[in-house]
């Protein structure tokens, strides 16, 4: 029989450990003039950044916000997160649903683009707000449902039983509680076909405090494969925080994979994206996809061509073996995978 003291003492540290990572994100960084003053940018910044935090709420974790160098306006991980005025201008082809998503919603919270897997929006809430995010536009009070709003998606994959995989997304899903979630991947668990739990998230990397016990606990624990794909864009985003959050989910049977946008102003060159796979590497994540960016409105600043693209990973592949090579894909609507480059 177990000691009901050691019982009350890890359940305690269980909570402490919760609060850390839910204190650090209500902490967030979430005034424009703030992350400028924090970084020590000229008042010449200030206009801007009101302007594009009125398109799309700023939102900076410290822990995050602690990798920039300040007093540069390009340090590539402020680029992703400092609104500009630029957000504001059209640009042809950029809308505010480049992936057509709202054709591909059968029920609350739920998207399926692909046969054999589908998307759950297990969270509406992120834990930064990156500026080029192709669901800056998503309609997301609409589509975080209750727990007995998601039987209408939890019985649309019981229904179809190509779908083996079940996707966590968001948002950030890990911006949700450890309770709610767990509870999801139990209803998960009764559907005989589903094998697999993809997560896709950032939290890791810009809180790395998210990695903690109870969340250990029920991704240790499931009969469901789990894969987690991070996204990081730059190899400043790795520091000793977010490699030891990665050790921990591996030791509970996680597999880690990356996938990156390509950025103007942040990875575009082949140093930097050489960069970034080694050092992802030095965390054991493998690369996955680095993407073109979708064309969302707000964030045509951000554009490479499809062209400047292939140079570059042609370039990236004299430098890198073959498992460290993201593969180069853009996403088009209606098409049935993404589309290599």
């Amino acid at each position: 029989m177990q000691d009901n003291t050691l019982i009350a003492h890890e359940s305690a540290e269980a909570l402490a450990a919760s609060s850390t990572w839910q204190r650090q994100l209500s902490q967030a960084v979430r005034d424009p003039a703030e992350l400028c003053r924090r970084l020590a940018l000229d008042d010449a910044w200030l206009a801007g950044a009101g302007a594009g935090d009125a398109l799309f709420a700023t939102c900076v974790p410290e822990a995050f916000l602690s990798r920039m160098a300040p007093g540069n306006p390009g340090d590539p991980l402020l680029r992703q997160v400092l609104p500009l005025g630029e957000e504001a201008r059209a640009a042809p082809g950029f809308v505010t649903d480049p992936l057509a998503e709202a054709e591909q919603r059968p029920a609350q919270g739920l998207i399926h683009k692909y046969r054999g897997r589908a998307l759950l929006i297990a969270s509406p809430t992120c834990a930064v707000n990156c500026r080029y995010c192709f669901r800056r536009h998503f309609p997301y009070a609409d589509n975080a449902p209750s727990r007995a709003q998601w039987q209408d998606a939890l019985d649309y994959l019981r229904e179809d039983a190509s779908i083996r995989e079940a996707i966590f997304s968001g948002g950030d899903p890990l911006a949700a509680n450890d309770k709610q979630l767990a509870w999801l991947v139990g209803e998960l668990e009764s559907i005989r076909h589903i094998k697999r739990l993809r997560i896709h998230t950032r939290l890791p990397v810009v809180i790395p405090d998210r990695v903690d016990d109870a969340l250990l606990g029920w991704l240790g624990s499931t009969r469901l494969q789990t894969v987690m794909v991070l996204h990081i864009n730059h190899a400043k985003e790795i520091d000793s925080a977010v490699i030891d959050a990665c050790a921990r989910l591996q030791r509970a049977g996680v597999t880690l994979l990356n996938q990156s946008v390509l950025l103007r102003g942040v990875n575009d060159s082949v140093a930097a994206l050489e960069a970034l796979s080694e050092r992802l590497f030095d965390a054991r994540i493998l690369p996955y996809y680095l993407h073109v960016l979708d064309p969302v409105a707000g964030a045509a600043h951000f554009d490479v061509s499809d062209n400047e693209a292939r140079e570059l990973v042609d370039k990236l592949r004299e430098r890198l073996p073959g498992f460290l090579m993201p593969r180069l894909v853009r996403e088009i609507p209606g098409e049935p995978s993404k589309t290599p480059l």
